[in-house]
């Protein structure tokens, strides 16, 4: 495995060459194995609120927590580059998002990721100008589950493809080392590949982008409830840790046995 650190610019730099693969992290652990894996990018993920501390969505998530779990995860000094979400409502204005932004990265974040494009651009053009990586997030925003109803594909009407390309491109364009495209239908996330000069990154958005992104926990099948439908391979830990807690368990009733 090469030894060197993974930074923005390696990332940038895999732009239709080697396909990045992906994952979250959110505990000490998880990104030591993780790393050790040769995962180029990490990312300690909002979702942390639904698969660690059992929320019902990402809204629920605090700035605190996102802290908690990132000094974790930083702890593992990880080769990968460790990004980290931006929680729900924490960049609603520039000034916030800058604040939280530098809390991230005094927990150990080594890049920050927030849901949005145009609208929220005078935060990324900040964020950027202060001189810390920013990957962006397109396509179906988990942290607009609430006020949309639910998970949906995007990119399936002209206005949704349109919307999505100038939000991509103005990312792009503001200095983003790429973009997360969640849930965008295959053909729309395919032409804003081909169309941007930075790698995109699909989750549940077909087999054309730079690299794919995936809840580690929906990959080992220990997350709770469903596994989503873009999953398309995972295994079943879960199983496993049932299996080798009931063996135990019995030793300890029955030993001897």
């Amino acid at each position: 495995m090469n030894p060197r650190k993974i930074t923005p610019g390696s990332l940038r730099a895999m732009k239709g060459g080697e396909r990045i693969a992906a994952l979250t992290a959110y505990d000490y652990a998880m990104t030591q194995w993780l790393d050790a894996t040769g995962v180029p990018l990490l990312l300690v993920g909002d979702s942390v609120g639904m698969v660690v501390l059992g929320y019902p969505d990402t809204t629920h998530v605090t700035m605190a927590e996102m802290e908690h779990h990132v000094r974790s995860a930083a702890r593992a000094r990880p080769r990968a580059l460790l990004a980290a979400d931006l929680p729900f409502n924490s960049c609603l204005t520039v000034t916030a998002a800058l604040e939280n932004t530098l809390r991230l990265l005094a927990a150990g974040a080594e890049a920050v990721k927030a849901e949005g494009g145009r609208n929220i651009l005078p935060q990324v053009r900040a964020i950027i100008s202060a001189g810390i990586p920013f990957l962006g997030h397109l396509g179906m925003l988990p942290q607009n589950v609430v006020a949309e109803g639910g998970y949906r594909v995007k990119g399936k009407t002209p206005q949704e493809r349109a919307d999505l390309m100038a939000d991509a491109v103005a990312l792009a364009d503001a200095g983003a080392f790429g973009i997360v495209l969640e849930l965008v239908t295959p053909p729309v996330a395919r032409e804003i590949t081909a169309k941007i000069p930075i790698p995109t990154i699909g989750i549940g958005s077909g087999p054309d982008c730079d690299g794919e992104i995936l809840v580690t926990t929906d990959l080992l099948g220990t997350s709770p409830g469903a596994v989503p439908r873009h999953v398309k391979k995972h295994w079943h830990f879960a199983e496993q840790m049932r299996a080798a807690v009931v063996e135990w368990k019995e030793g300890v009733l029955h030993p001897g046995r």
